[in-house]
């Protein structure tokens, strides 16, 4: 039966009205040359006139309007000097005029507004009884598809309903922006982790370097190399990668009075030039008690997908770096919300198919061999699975809300539970959908998907912030007493199942006369009797429910007795299984028993030697 889900009637959809100012350079430098020359041609008055109309149209949309003419107007002002004008002479007022011929509105969310992210608020101050400030991140995208981190604030009541502030008409980037010192043997590192290594170009621009240097110093030895020497193609795919990276880093800082409805990340550096995708938001104890905010997010410039960490303490202010390490490639990595055993730990998706765990002793370095988690398992998730977002700790363990894929790019959201102690245990798990796309829900940009990149606890309610179809965002609950009792959660000291007199066994066997025959004997010996007609359907049945024994038939289709062994050891699922054949050689059962089989019975089966068997491995039943 599917978990009762409460759809919240708070929903965002892409608002077109919501522009930032941009630079523009109007197809390459020699055009801008044009229009410099064609706006020095006008006299005072008229460029007085015209930037006036100008104001009049754009003042009330942005902040501060003339400040951004006058930041663009320097970006060009070498292009003034090569047509041969004076800079100095230039009025105040031509200055700010051809600053907006070289600006442009960008429309942050008219495309999309979509994968958000849910965190409590720093500020927790003048709140009523069993209320909660949160934050909330989308990713907006706009034209040519270039996606932007969002935020929205807003409060969690006493009965989990939820209200946002108003979103106000003005949005700002950040006020400034500073780039980073960098560490040498991090730099080079991650040039080995994309396969660009025991090139000579990286050690003639790097060894003069010190251990540590800013970029000023690293621009000026990209520079001096290229003035001496003539790339080839390879010498410059990794020249390439080198600014790319040395890009990734870099501090941003917003106006204190600016909202958090009108603050947005925009992509800064050539590395994220493409768009910033899925940011993942944490909140994050650290061993001294101290908290930050952490997001991983996906940078794309078109040719390279980069993994970078986002930190912050107040959403004024965010340093932005690259993750590094072997292992640190791909899409869809989730900090847990503190260290276990005193390493960071982050799920990730490093094959692109299934759900990984990491350990790292820094929190941007991933070098160590990452741990299988969760494979595909319900038919709802056989094309892949992923995380929705960082775990959240329970007094069971760390919940972790799963999507997965299934038949016609179906996305559904589930949910495991990781032992608290040891996360590469998973001692719970959903065996149907937590939340799946229903008739409202699956038209959009990309149809028929739901999806999330961090939930919260409130209230004893799971609250998820979930993508519709890539396009539009909602929110739901579902209430965890719920959750948790749907989950099974396979606990060594669950008194339920100590104290469980009546043995569950999962009989598995493609010949129908057979599954009948010997259920009948189960039945009669006192057993609780599932069957499956394959090792499949026997692998969806143990996701669902607990057994205490597995009776199977080794010889079927889809999935042989030796399969399912060779899964549920994998797994670390912890079932005994008996093993049923006709035909059995001394190779076919030393073969079983050390996949994992306890017990061998040959069929015919005779009922009394069956119920004895059963009898002596469940000690007296």
């Amino acid at each position: 039966m599917a978990i009762t889900v409460n759809r919240k009637s708070v929903f965002f959809s892409p608002d077109s009205k919501r522009v930032i100012v941009r630079f523009f350079m109007p197809g390459g430098e020699q055009r801008a040359k044009k229009i410099i020359k064609r706006i020095m041609q006008l006299t005072e008055e008229e460029a007085l006139l015209v930037l006036n109309q100008i104001l009049r149209d754009f003042s009330g949309r942005h902040r501060n309007i003339t400040k951004i003419f006058s930041k663009h107007f320097n970006k060009v002002t070498h292009l003034i000097t090569e047509v041969g004008f004076d800079v100095n002479n230039i009025s105040n007022e031509r200055q700010l005029l051809m600053g907006a011929y070289f600006t442009h509105e960008y429309s942050i969310e008219s495309a999309a507004f979509f994968n958000p992210s849910m965190v409590e608020d720093p500020d927790q101050s003048h709140l009523q009884k069993g209320q909660k400030r949160v934050i909330v991140s989308f990713r907006a995208t706009g034209e040519g598809h270039v996606s932007s981190i969002v935020f929205r604030g807003g409060i969690i009541d006493e009965h989990n309903n939820l209200e946002f502030q108003q979103a106000g008409k003005l949005v700002d980037e950040a006020e400034s922006i500073k780039l980073h010192v960098y560490n040498k043997k991090n730099f080079i590192d991650k040039l080995a982790d994309m396969d660009l290594e025991n090139y000579h170009i990286i050690n003639d621009i790097f060894d003069p370097l010190g251990e540590s240097f800013p970029f000023r110093e690293l621009r000026q030895r990209m520079n001096s190399y290229l003035e001496s020497h003539q790339l080839n193609i390879a010498e410059k795919k990794v020249m390439q990668a080198i600014q790319w990276i040395a890009n990734g880093q870099y501090e941003i800082r917003f106006s204190l009075d600016t909202a958090i409805s009108d603050r947005v990340i925009f992509p800064v550096t050539d590395t994220e030039s493409n768009g910033i995708e899925d940011a993942r938001f944490v909140r994050f104890i650290d061993d001294d008690g101290s908290v930050k905010y952490y997001a991983t997010y996906t940078a794309y410039n078109g040719f390279v997908i980069m993994p970078q960490l986002i930190e912050t303490t107040d959403f004024y202010r965010f340093k932005i770096m690259p993750i590094y390490g072997k292992y640190a490639q791909n899409k869809g990595m989730g900090l847990f919300p503190r260290k276990i055993n005193g390493q960071y730990v982050m799920l990730s998706r490093n094959d692109g198919e299934n759900n990984y765990i990491m350990f790292s002793d820094q929190i941007n370095i991933w070098d160590a061999e990452p741990i299988l988690l969760q494979e595909p398992l319900f038919p709802w998730e056989f094309v892949q699975l992923g995380n929705s977002g960082s775990p959240i700790e329970t007094e069971h363990g760390w919940l972790v809300i799963t999507h997965g894929v299934g038949a016609m790019r179906r996305y559904c959201l589930g949910a495991i539970m990781l032992d608290k102690n040891d996360p590469q245990k998973i001692i719970g798990q959903l065996s149907t959908p937590l939340l799946m796309p229903n008739e409202k829900e699956r038209e959009g940009y990309v149809p028929n998907v739901v999806y999330s990149c961090g939930s919260i606890i409130h209230n004893e309610e799971l609250i998820i912030p979930y993508a519709m179809s890539d396009y539009s965002s909602g929110f739901a609950s579902v209430s965890l007493k719920e959750l948790y009792d749907k989950m099974a959660l396979n606990y060594a000291e669950n008194e339920s199942v100590k104290q469980s007199s009546t043995k569950k066994i999962l009989l598995v066997d493609d010949d129908i006369i057979s599954q009948e025959i010997i259920a009948e004997i189960l039945i009669s010996g006192g057993y609780e009797v599932e069957t499956a007609s394959d090792g499949i359907q026997a692998i969806v049945e143990i996701g669902r429910k607990k057994f205490d024994l597995v009776l199977s038939d080794i010889t079927m289709p889809n999935f042989t007795g030796y399969q399912l062994l060779e899964f549920l050891q994998n797994k670390n699922i912890s079932v005994p299984v008996v093993l049923l054949t006709g035909h059995v050689s001394e190779q076919d059962e030393i073969k079983g028993l050390k996949s994992g089989a306890i017990e061998y019975l040959r069929k015919p089966i005779d009922a009394d030697i069956l119920l004895l068997r059963l009898e002596k491995i469940f000690g007296g039943k």
